[in-house]
């Protein structure tokens, strides 16, 4: 199967090659039209070429025209305007694309472009202290999207959650715990030492309770803490399990802090940090010359009492990373970690690793509307808003996608109102109502056939479907290089909307005309095998009937 994309750019590479002899790879552009008047698939290289060739955009496409037209796949080249090139390829050869469909199944659109190389993402990583909230929500629907889409494009990806199960976060939710303990036995408690409020912490207490009794009022203090610690996290980060689950979110692997700190490994980039020359002393303070790199002061790493900083285990954690083999990283955080990048960056240079080899992809501020006002706490528990609470109100499909159609890098207000609405207008519905229609004839009518070639589909729906879905391997490279995942909600939802259009101006099983009942049942089929990749990446479900 010809990927015609590819096929244009290596036919003009090969066209300017030949006339100018001059590589004009990086500047190649290959669009698809809106106009269907304007063929099958557009170049604007002509005017990228004008100024590096010192020529007319018009003369450079008439003279590339010839040699393009000897390509067997194109019916025929025209120039448009100061010098569009516009390709027109022949009918037989676009339909190629429905065999390849059917033949590779939900392989279509997957590649080695990726060769590979291990690549590791970080996300989520919230505090075991309490529930998974908004911001979790976005930037969990998008780490795990975006390795979804690096896996399918060939990449060797690993999705890591960091568990800040050391520092002083943790010994307030230790201390909350024991006294919200008391509290379930009855027993006299100190209010003010309970740093974390929430429900979750009382019902973590209350199940303690059931199940230890008065056990634990007598242990000593220490042991008593670092259980109560212990419990706690655990605790914790099983109901994150839980609720990730829910959300269709799994991770390889869970990185506790503490063991950094067990394994020696916090110690180990302490020592390379003080044995670089960008090491100095001040005040008592061990500090590592972090503006040398682009930061916008130099960082303490130890303080003169002996403790650490936030950023000296995070150093450390980012040297594990690379120590484990990992070529590339990918950190999604939140939009208050957007001053952090200079000095991890940094750091990283110190450490004797290359910071280009660093990715850092900011999740922006999550806005929960309805009704046009924002919605700021639960109605049910009065706190902040749950990913579980979420998802059982609109549903995990709609919870995820409203999550990662819009770049991450802007502010998201996510529409409750919407979500909400069973219709057309929801574009989450709109696109599973799509795929239910293509189950729908599918169950009528499945006597469709693999063959080499689709004479009958001619008509320009059918053939903008065709064109649509052989740029899925295109889009889904596109996004492992950008990792915008929104591209591939726009992806879907035009490949929905290509379908309704075609289905109400269509009659796919014409009992009068067996041959192109299969020709369109091929297509119809086709159609379903994508859609449900596409929705299978995004992390949603393929509803056959609705």
């Amino acid at each position: 199967m010809k990927d015609f994309n590819s096929e244009i750019k290596s036919a003009l590479l090969s066209a300017i090659n030949e006339a100018y002899n001059y590589d004009a790879n990086s500047e190649i552009v290959i669009e698809i039209p809106k106009d269907k008047s304007h063929g099958d698939y557009a170049s604007s290289i002509a005017m990228r070429l004008a100024k590096v060739l010192h020529k007319a955009p018009i003369q450079i496409a008439n003279e590339i025209k010839p040699l393009l037209e000897k390509n067997s796949f194109v019916e025929k080249v025209e120039i448009a305007g100061p010098g569009f090139l516009n390709f027109t390829v022949k009918k037989e050869n676009l339909t190629e694309l429905l065999r390849d469909i059917l033949t590779k199944n939900e392989k279509f659109g997957s590649s080695n472009f990726g060769k590979g190389e291990k690549v590791m993402v970080e996300y989520v990583s919230a505090n075991p202290t309490g529930d998974l909230h908004l911001g979790h929500a976005r930037g969990a629907a998008y780490g795990d999207t975006l390795t979804r889409i690096l896996s399918f494009v060939g990449y060797d990806v690993l999705r890591e959650y960091y568990v800040n199960d050391a520092g002083n976060q943790i010994e307030v939710l230790g201390n909350s715990l024991y006294e919200r303990y008391k509290q379930a036995l009855g027993l006299d408690f100190n209010l003010d030492a309970i740093g974390y409020q929430g429900k979750d912490v009382i019902n973590l207490a209350t199940q303690i309770a059931k199940e230890d009794g008065k056990k634990r009022v007598n242990d000593d203090s220490e042991a008593r803490k670092d259980y109560f610690k212990d419990v706690g996290i655990k605790l914790e980060l099983d109901k994150i399990k839980r609720d990730l689950d829910l959300y269709r979110v799994h991770f390889d692997h869970y990185q506790s802090e503490r063991a950094l700190y067990r394994d020696g490994k916090v110690k180990k980039a302490i020592e390379v940090l003080k044995n670089s020359p960008y090491y100095y002393e001040k005040d008592g303070a061990s500090w590592v010359k972090t503006t040398e790199f682009g930061d916008d002061k130099d960082r303490v790493i130890v303080k003169s009492d002996g403790s650490l900083t936030y950023f000296t285990p995070d150093i450390a954690y980012h040297k594990d990373k690379f120590d484990r083999g990992y070529e590339k990283l990918v950190d999604i955080l939140g939009a208050d970690h957007y001053g952090y990048i200079a000095r991890l960056k940094a750091g990283i240079k110190i450490m004797g690793y290359n910071p280009d080899n660093l990715e850092v992809k900011i999740i922006q501020i999550v806005r929960l509307m309805e009704n046009g006002e924002e919605v700021k706490m639960s109605k049910r528990t009065g706190n902040a808003i749950t990913i579980r609470e979420l998802c059982e109100d609109v549903g995990v499909d709609v919870a995820r996608y409203f999550f990662i159609s819009k770049p991450i890098i802007s502010h998201l207000d996510f529409d409750l109102t919407l979500a909400r609405n069973q219709s057309s207008e929801n574009p989450v519905y709109y696109i599973q109502y799509a795929y239910a229609r293509m189950c729908s004839i599918l169950r009528k009518d499945s006597s469709f056939e693999i063959k080499d070639t689709y004479p009958l589909l001619t008509d320009s729906k059918e053939i903008a479907l065709i064109k649509h879905m052989g740029e899925l391997k295109n889009v889904l490279i596109d996004i492992a290089q950008v990792k915008e995942v929104n591209i591939l909600c726009n992806y879907a939802y035009k490949l929905a909307q290509l379908f309704h259009s075609y289905y109400n101006d269509t009659k796919v099983i014409d009992l009068d005309n067996k041959e192109l009942t299969k020709e369109r049942l091929a297509l119809v089929k086709a159609c379903s095998i994508v859609l449900n990749t596409v929705l299978n990446l995004l992390g949603c479900e393929a509803k056959e009937s609705m």
